[in-house]
């Protein structure tokens, strides 16, 4: 059953027992009220009766004739009926039916007034002592006209509650209808969706409703799984093109070398050629594994010179940019050599710095970039600061994600690991790494705790 018939459905059924409810309050209502106003009218009729036939000695001619005019009225549905204390009928207009029995005429002058009803009539009686004996009067109505407004009450609650389930079903049904439109637009949009174009978020209700708080959600997960197949298409890309050279290198070698003999010193420099392969898939491995997670401590931790690490990477990105050996600002301005001494996992923040200042010079599009260590507020502060253009702030959130680019990159080669490594390693070793970003270039900052 979809969730539109189901809601027609629910709002029907609570609207029949709703009403049903209701319907049997007001029927129990008519019942106790109408027949509490009978007995009410048969008393007044009794007092009346018993005045009319047992005080006519007593009573004025003018007084007992307004009463016999009362009584009239009164008798036009109403049966009289007065019994002496031995059980006889005195006095009567003779429309009963059905005798009294004398344990009836018993208990009126036991109880003093008594109220009854049987299958054809309502009864009251009252004990009334009087100067010319103990009498007892009986009234008794006719109940059949208000079996007749009962009976077409029930026929017109009934008939209400027909027409008004048939009502609230059309009803329900033509507002289901509009308050699934919304979802019907839902499924519509999500059954276009691929995996090329998750990125598309849905759009959202006008309404601020738990509809489009879903919707909202859903946006935010199709923006994640959108992000983790782009991290997936990257890293896939980032494997075969890093591991593509170095494998096809080293097949190369070995199909060239196995055609004739060779001599031991061409053995010897196939080895090392394959050697250096090997060595640069395996770092590549490392450099995945530590992504992962998978490793996080390859080398002990130990004390070491944050100048001598820095020295270290410059050599590698001069080796690789040459280039930018005239554009790089290098400066140390701590005195204390002793000052410089921290303490981690030297070969990982090695391989973050160069990361960072890899990016840097790569994205400085030949301009000037600056790097500063200093000593701050009992930490040693390394600050890579590149002109280039920048981050978008939009996109600067998503930079600790492996293999996430920039829109601005443009043709620059990269594989979106560099960054997000650096992050994860700062974080293993408890170095401390901030990125601001503008129009103006970028700047990170690395915060090592001296000894």
């Amino acid at each position: 059953m979809t969730i539109r018939n189901r809601l027609t459905l629910i709002s029907s059924l609570t609207f029949g027992v709703v009403f049903a409810l209701a319907a049997f309050v007001v029927y129990y209502m008519f019942v106790v009220t109408s027949e509490r106003i009978i007995f009410s009218d048969l008393q007044k009729t009794g007092l009346l009766s018993a005045m009319f036939y047992l005080e006519e000695d007593e009573l004025s001619t003018r007084e007992h004739n307004r009463i016999r005019t009362d009584f009239e009225v009164e008798m036009q549905q109403t049966d009289v009926k007065v019994y002496d204390h031995s059980g006889r009928l005195r006095y009567g207009n003779g429309q009963f039916r059905e005798a009294v029995t004398p344990a009836m005429l018993q208990r009126i002058r036991e109880e003093g007034r008594v109220r009854f009803k049987t299958e054809g009539y309502y009864y009251y009686g009252l004990h009334y002592p009087d100067n010319q004996g103990d009498f007892v009067v009986v009234v008794a109505a006719d109940h059949s006209f208000f079996t007749a407004q009962r009976n077409q009450l029930l026929l017109a609650m009934g008939t209400a509650l027909a027409i008004g389930l048939l009502l609230i079903f059309l009803l329900s049904y033509a507002l289901s209808r509009i308050a699934y439109r919304p979802i019907s637009s839902v499924i519509h949009q999500v059954n276009q969706l691929q995996v090329h174009n998750l990125e598309r978020a849905l759009t959202l209700p006008r309404t601020k409703d738990e509809l489009h708080e879903l919707i909202d959600t859903f946006n935010g997960l199709l923006l994640r799984l959108s992000e983790n197949f782009v991290i997936q298409r990257n890293f896939i890309n980032y494997v075969s093109h890093e591991f593509k050279t170095p494998l096809a290198s080293i097949t190369g070698n070995l199909e060239v070398f196995a055609q004739r003999e060779r001599s031991p010193a061409e053995y010897r420099k196939v080895s090392e050629t394959v050697l250096a392969e090997v060595s640069q898939l395996e770092h590549i491995l490392n450099n995945l594994m530590i992504l992962a997670g998978l490793r996080t401590n390859p080398q002990g931790s130990v004390m070491y010179r944050l100048d001598e690490l820095l020295w270290d990477v410059m050599d590698r990105i001069f080796e690789r940019w040459p280039e930018v050996k005239p554009l790089v600002d290098l400066g140390v301005s701590v005195a204390d050599a002793d000052r410089l001494v921290v303490k981690g996992y030297r070969n990982q923040l090695q391989m973050a710095v160069y990361n960072v200042i890899d990016n840097a010079v790569k994205y400085a599009c030949g301009k000037p970039v600056t790097i500063a260590l200093a000593e701050s507020d009992g930490a040693l502060r390394l600050t890579v600061q590149d002109q280039g253009p920048g981050i978008p702030p939009t996109e600067l959130q998503f930079v600790h994600q492996p293999f996430y680019r920039g829109s601005n990159v443009g043709d620059t080669k990269g594989s979106g690991i560099g960054l997000s490594l650096a992050l994860l390693i700062c974080k293993q070793n408890d170095v401390a790494f901030s990125l601001t970003s503008d129009a103006r270039g970028t700047q990170a900052t690395f915060i090592f705790r001296q000894l």
